[in-house]
């Protein structure tokens, strides 16, 4: 009779990327009006990979189909403030037309696993799972309280999800003075001696807004002067091309004066055109946090072609710095002129911390650990994230999901794009950062 083999443990690297797939797998897109699948499969999935582990997660579901999963993690010191780990599970809508494999598929091809959420968020919330599955499988506990919430609705504000939570349950946060979440943590490689890791400390405001212009109906074949059609399209057109004036903030300066010190030389925000062209796809996160945006990004009016109709309509996605939020607002008003009106359809604050402190010398050290060339940089993200909501319950946080990528790999662009895909080399990695990580946090 043979000797009986040992029975190999399974660790967070082996399942990560199985994981990723099988969330990927779920089509959780967020179309903004509850019209699509929601995220209540997900939550499922979320809350039996934890509770096999010896979790007791709960399930929040705010709006039919619209579920989030949180759970808590006793740590080995439970006096010290906690740690918020946060993602989200839904995404934006995919054409399968346009991809070469399809979205919803988690095919693995080229090195990578492909499909809508590979980069934003279902691969942070497999690298979670997995690094919280192998740490509790091993009885390794946290140094402190981490609290994990897997959350709906973020594509769309975050209403029925992290909003819905910090306004209905802050309870679940109780303790919680620090998080991390999504779009940092990413590599950007400088050259043979540098590999800069972008952790984002801030976060650009929102107002995404509806423009109505009011004029007189009338017949298509009569001259009218008043054609709503018309001013609203001239000040659409003039909002779409108008460039905002550069600002620096904290942000900005910190991440310039480290990318000039990694280039060996000095940065002037106000001559960028060629700084930019030197950072391949990230020059799209970098060049957006320089100034105000506007972009017009839906038109509507009319209903025949004979007909003038008396209103016609615009969306525009407004994002501002944080500390320009008045100056932004004034500058629309100027721009668009006194026959338009302006108003929310969302709305939300600007968000900057400082790059310092315990947790950020805790990432820096798992990224070295792992990448000896790593160097830790701020950033600022031109978009959002569920870190506006839970900063109203004092939680100060970071975009931290580590990535090594390969140099020619356009992350940037994958972020709502087509062909999104994640490196299963670059999943492995951040299961290894992030362990490194809780240990040292």
């Amino acid at each position: 009779m043979s000797e009986s083999q040992p029975v190999r443990t399974v660790t967070g690297e082996d399942e990560v990327v199985d994981l990723c797939r099988d969330l990927i797998r779920m089509d959780t897109s967020n179309y903004g009006d509850h019209s699509g699948p929601g995220e209540r499969a997900a939550a499922e999935y979320v809350a039996e990979k934890l509770a096999e582990v010896g979790l007791e997660p709960q399930i929040f579901e705010s709006h039919k189909g619209r579920a989030s999963t949180v759970a808590r993690i006793e740590g080995e010191d439970r006096s010290r403030p906690a740690l918020l780990i946060h993602g989200h599970t839904d995404v934006v809508p995919a054409n399968a037309d346009d991809w070469t494999h399809h979205p919803f598929s988690g095919e693995i091809a080229d090195g990578c696993v492909w499909g809508r959420g590979a980069v934003d968020m279902k691969d942070m919330d497999a690298m979670t799972l997995a690094v919280v599955r192998d740490r509790l499988r091993t009885g390794r506990k946290p140094p402190r309280d981490i609290v994990l919430a897997f959350l709906a609705d973020e594509e769309a504000g975050g209403t029925y999800g992290a909003r819905f939570l910090v306004d209905k349950h802050p309870e679940l946060f109780e303790g919680v003075t620090e998080a991390i979440s999504e779009v940092g943590g990413f590599s950007f490689t400088v050259n043979e001696q540098v590999r800069l890791y972008l952790i984002e400390t801030a976060q650009k405001g929102m107002h995404w807004m509806k423009l109505t212009v009011d004029g007189n109906a009338g017949h298509g074949s009569m001259i009218h002067k008043d054609n709503a059609i018309t001013e609203l399209s001239e000040a659409v057109g003039r909002l779409g091309r108008y460039e905002f004036p550069v600002r620096v903030t904290k942000t900005l300066r910190s991440f310039l004066d480290q990318l000039g010190d990694a280039l060996g030389t000095e940065l002037d925000p106000e001559n960028m055109d060629a700084t930019l062209a030197k950072l391949g796809g990230i020059a799209k996160l970098i060049g957006a946090s320089l100034r105000n945006t506007a972009n017009p990004t839906q038109l509507g009016a009319g209903y025949k072609v004979n007909v003038i109709p008396g209103q016609a309509t615009a969306h525009v996605d407004g994002r501002f710095l944080p500390g320009y939020e008045e100056e932004f607002l004034a500058d629309l008003d100027r721009i668009l002129g006194p026959r338009v009106k302006r108003e929310d359809v969302h709305a939300d604050k600007a968000l900057e911390t400082t790059f310092d402190g315990a947790l950020v010398e805790a990432m820096q050290s798992a990224l070295q650990a792992e990448d000896p060339i790593a160097r830790a940089v701020p950033y600022m993200l031109s978009a959002g994230t569920d870190a506006k909501s839970f900063d109203d319950l004092g939680i100060r946080g970071f975009g931290f999901a580590p990535l090594k990528l390969p140099p020619e790999l356009d992350f940037a662009g994958m972020f709502h794009g087509v062909d999104e895909r994640v490196p299963v080399d670059g999943l492995k990695f951040g299961v290894r950062v992030l362990d490194r990580f809780i240990d040292q946090s």
